[in-house]
């Protein structure tokens, strides 16, 4: 017997958590955080550190996962698919519940490491680095096979469970990108192979399941940011640019056209160091030789206040890109780090706003706050990580699954997946829409 309980993720755009029960078996995919919760606490003037797990819960940053207590003791293993907080960050107040080993690939677990390690938090769960395109033997019973996929990040993983009924796969995120900027293509040869196996059930992201088109390439995105490094007007400007810390391969490109502009590149802020520290110790960059990399704020001061008196030999790397208020750009225009922004000042939005009231309203004011300094803003300098419609129905027909679960956001986007999935020929009842807390059992 399989049963699903889909204890977050499902009525939201992150906090993702799923657990799985096969037989008297349960395996658990991700813990993740909700961002925008923890962004409207700490901008309360709160500190989150001193919330336990039912401190959080009731914040809704984490997910509740009282929905499995009855569960909890049969959980063999804690399977991770990628380094992003929505998908990691609960660990450190979860994963504790459950006697289990965490499973990740090696930069999942690097980040997982220095995660607990910047919180200043221990965990007794082993955490146990499985090779891309490897498998583990979770328990007896079950193996759990990590296979290369694509995202906005590396080492991303799409997780497929064997055990006795067949395969369940888990892609909660993923894009399928052949021309990767940094990283591996998506094992696309596994993928069409598991979909000659016994498919039983596909969980999957369905943030852009209404979108109907191909997510493009990484290198559309770096060919974006060409564009407005190397042909616009910036001479004697500064140049900020603010993405997501964890999007190696963007940052590679920014620091590949600052070397042809012969500019020296700044990455400032906490993540920064967490993600490039983490994918240096795993030999997937060595950013850290063309790089200065700085995360305290008196040193960050210090940077500033050199780079104000020769802005044209800087590229900045910033954080803030979701105009979060603590930010390394939020403290620059609000006077917490001391920074003057001149008129022709390039800033560089390479990324998308996640579409939440707290993160555009956030944005909104931190794009206003430029406006009111001149400077020139460029946003949209990016392509998503996850699939849109098209990859969806790409995968649909590569794995041929029995039953289809989508997840990463609320109600409307899984019925958008819904749809899709009739179109492709599934039946109505194959398709399960679930919200945070429900169970569902399978029909075998």
């Amino acid at each position: 017997m399989i049963e699903v309980c889909a204890v977050g993720g499902y009525s939201e755009i992150g906090k993702n958590m799923t657990a799985v029960k096969i037989d008297d078996e349960v395996l658990i995919f991700d813990m993740g955080v909700f961002l925008p919760a923890i962004i409207n606490y700490e901008e309360e003037g709160k500190d989150r550190s001193a919330l336990d797990r039912e401190g959080m819960i009731d914040l809704g940053a984490i997910p509740d996962d009282s929905c499995i207590d009855d569960w909890k003791d049969k959980v063999k293993g804690i399977l991770v698919g990628h380094c992003h907080l929505d998908h990691i960050a609960a660990i450190p107040y979860l994963a504790e519940r459950y006697k289990a080993p965490i499973y990740g690939s090696p930069f999942t677990i690097e980040v997982i490491k220095r995660m607990l390690s910047d919180e200043n938090r221990k965990i007794r769960n082993p955490l146990k680095a499985v090779n891309i395109n490897s498998t583990v033997r979770v328990s007896d019973k079950i193996t759990a096979e990590f296979i290369n996929i694509t995202h906005s990040t590396l080492h991303a993983t799409i997780i497929a469970v064997h055990c006795r009924y067949g395969t369940i796969v888990y892609t909660n995120d993923f894009k399928f990108d052949n021309h990767p900027v940094l990283g591996k293509k998506p094992n696309l040869k596994r993928l069409r192979e598991l979909g000659k196996e016994n498919m039983i059930l596909l969980i999957l992201d369905s943030l852009y399941a209404d979108i109907e088109m191909k997510t493009p390439s990484e290198k559309v995105a770096r060919e974006l940011l060409r564009d407005v490094m190397l042909d616009t007007e910036c001479r004697d400007s500064l140049i900020i640019v603010t993405t997501f810390a964890s999007h190696l391969p963007r940052l590679k490109s920014v620091i590949d056209f600052a070397h042809v502009l012969r500019r020296k590149v700044v990455f400032l802020g906490e993540s920064m160091m967490k993600y490039t520290m983490s994918a240096e110790k795993c030999k997937l960059v060595n950013f850290s030789k063309k790089v200065e990399i700085i995360s305290y704020a008196r040193h960050i001061k210090r940077k500033l206040n050199e780079i104000e008196k020769n802005r044209k030999k800087y590229v900045v790397v910033a954080t803030g890109n979701q105009g979060e208020p603590d930010s390394v750009l939020s403290k620059m225009l609000d006077g917490r780090l001391p920074f003057k922004f001149e008129p022709a000042d390039h800033v560089i939005f390479s990324t998308k706003v996640i579409p939440d009231p707290i993160n555009i309203a956030n944005r909104n004011s931190m794009e206003e706050k430029l406006r009111e300094r001149r400077v020139r803003i460029f946003t949209n300098i990016h392509v998503s990580g996850h699939a849109s419609r098209e990859d969806h129905r790409d995968i649909l027909k590569i794995l041929k699954p029995k039953y289809i679960m989508p997840a990463h956001d609320g109600r409307k986007k899984q019925l958008f997946m819904k749809e899709l999935a009739i179109e492709e020929g599934w039946k109505e009842d194959k398709v399960l829409l679930m919200d945070d807390g429900k169970k569902v059992s399978l029909i075998l």
